[in-house]
């Protein structure tokens, strides 16, 4: 019996007395008169008597009835109580009676999303700083071939982070949602922290830019598992009726951490100007992005463990370190390959919109670079707001139909609005606010949705290594891409492609059911 089944009429254990029943015989109620005995004559075999007691002891509830003692009216009189079964269970001293431990979502929820801010911020503002501190930190003939360097650094962070989300998503699924979480934010927190203080290429040579990369090889690592270890931490501890929403929240992070590297850039060019920033100004970045990662780590310690990953823990046979993930995940490949290609076309369309966009209006004679980006700042906000409103349909019509709206817009729509955009019939803000408010729609509730398709002993890794190697090849190469075929004289093509990921999106969406596993709570 659990402790909630306590006080509400369930049967109490064997061998305890209820407060209702009445003394022994021989004594009486002070709280009222003793009523008149209309208990048939006992035929039953006297209990056995507790020395210096007038009768016999009411071994519980379904004790023989007998003069004095209250007949439990679940039992008749003259059967043997029935045994206790394995779900009597006596109540954990630790928990109040007629409560559940005492769960704090909206902690968890904080936990998740604190780190998603700390992983986009820390993993943003080196691609944002990269011209102010490359010729400080890397060699090269020119300012140009110190650029391109520093960028190289910036892509050899993509590269690793598959293995991260094999690596680190393999711990957490191991070792447990809350280690998975502290590790990736305390990581990319130590990877900001030794790019605050690196010593310039003047100083100590060709150690400056090695110890570049390396700072960037572990933020990529790091970044490779953390989202997937937020959405399996926010899969398994957000209250049902809220789960598509929690997962809105914890993913806007990405969105907050991208927008706060530029609101730090632009603050250090206000108070240092730009030469200032690139004297040495722009380690004070890094020194914030690390100190945030810090508050992240103090916060993601005091979160409680996921209980459907501790219950699964419990009750999962295995040598020490784990049985081999990959039985399990051969055996979810439609699953898979969904989630690589629902990952693909998100993240191609984002960062379409939010790195190459500026250099596609400028190209296309539609605005400045810096028309687009203020533009980019509205369609932020709907970004946003999108989420928000997305999360709450998908947690009463499903996900899947809002994830498919997204996607079925983006697919159909973008090509004629950025060909409306060009011929000048369509304003600049107007695109970027649909785009990306259609873009908000599946990256709402990918996160949980995609959780959900696999049990907890491979969800980190399931989740994180498809993503990863979708943002890598899709993400992450999408600004070269668009770049070449500009270069080219296809300008033009550069919205296909974006639109054609969407639809594949679209389509491998119908290869999965949506229907919440078991371990995931339903109600809160």
């Amino acid at each position: 019996m659990s402790t909630s089944e306590i006080g509400t009429g369930a049967v109490p254990p064997a061998g305890t007395t209820t407060p209702e029943a009445p003394a022994p015989t021989g004594a009486t109620s002070p709280s009222a008169p003793t009523a008149p005995d209309t208990t048939p004559p006992d035929t039953t075999a006297p209990g056995p008597t507790a020395p210096g007691s007038a009768g016999p002891v009411a071994s519980g509830p379904g004790a023989p009835a007998g003069k004095g003692v209250a007949p439990d009216p679940t039992t008749p009189a003259g059967k043997a109580p029935a045994p206790a079964t394995p779900t009597d269970k006596a109540p954990d001293p630790a928990t109040p009676a007629g409560k559940a431990p005492a769960r704090k979502p909206r902690r968890e929820l904080l936990a998740a999303s604190v780190g998603s801010v700390v992983e986009a911020y820390d993993w943003t503002i080196y691609g944002v700083l990269a011209p102010y501190f490359a010729e400080q930190l890397f060699p090269g003939s020119s300012p140009t071939a110190r650029l391109i360097a520093a960028y190289l650094g910036f892509a050899l962070g993509f590269l690793v982070r598959p293995l991260g989300s094999v690596v680190i998503g393999r711990l957490t699924d191991t070792r447990g949602r809350r280690f998975g979480l502290t590790l990736t934010v305390g990581l990319i927190a130590a990877g900001s922290l030794l790019l605050a203080i690196v010593p310039g290429h003047a100083s100590i040579g060709l150690a400056a830019p090695l110890l570049v990369v390396a700072a960037r090889l572990v933020q990529g690592l790091s970044v490779g598992a953390e989202n997937p270890t937020a959405a399996a931490y926010v899969t398994e501890t957000a209250p049902g009726r809220h789960r598509y929403f929690y997962s809105a929240v914890s993913y806007g992070g990405v969105v907050l951490g991208s927008a706060l590297s530029f609101i730090v850039l632009s603050v250090l060019l206000g108070v240092f100007g730009e030469a200032g920033v690139e004297d040495g100004a722009w380690r004070l970045a890094f020194v914030f992005g690390a100190l945030l990662g810090l508050t992240a780590l103090w916060i993601r310690r005091g979160a409680a463990e996921s209980e459907v990953f501790a219950e699964d823990a419990r009750t999962r046979k295995r040598t020490r370190g784990g049985a081999s993930p990959w039985p399990v995940l051969r055996a979810h490949l439609g699953p898979l390959s969904v989630v690589f290609a629902i990952t693909s076309g998100a993240t191609t369309v984002f960062y379409f919109l939010t790195v190459d966009f500026p250099s596609y209006a400028a190209a296309a004679g539609a605005a400045t670079k810096e028309e687009a980006s203020g533009a980019l700042l509205l369609g932020m906000v709907a970004l946003l707001a999108g989420m928000l409103a997305a999360g709450k349909a998908a947690d009463r019509f499903g996900a899947l139909p809002v994830l498919r709206t997204g996607f079925a817009g983006l697919a159909l729509g973008s090509v004629p609005l950025l060909a409306g955009m060009v011929a000048g019939r369509v304003p600049v803000p107007v695109v970027t606010v649909v785009l990306l408010f259609l873009l908000a729609l599946p990256l709402a509730v990918s996160n949980v949705f995609a959780g959900q398709l696999f049990p907890p002993a491979v969800r980190a890794v399931a989740v994180g290594l498809p993503a990863a190697l979708a943002i890598s090849l899709f993400g992450g190469t999408f600004p070269a891409l668009a770049e070449w075929l500009r270069s080219a004289g296809h300008g033009g093509w550069v919205p296909w492609w974006p639109a054609i990921t969407c639809a594949a999106a679209l389509l491998a969406s119908w290869g999965v059911r949506e229907h919440p596993l078991p371990d995931t709570p339903v109600s809160e």
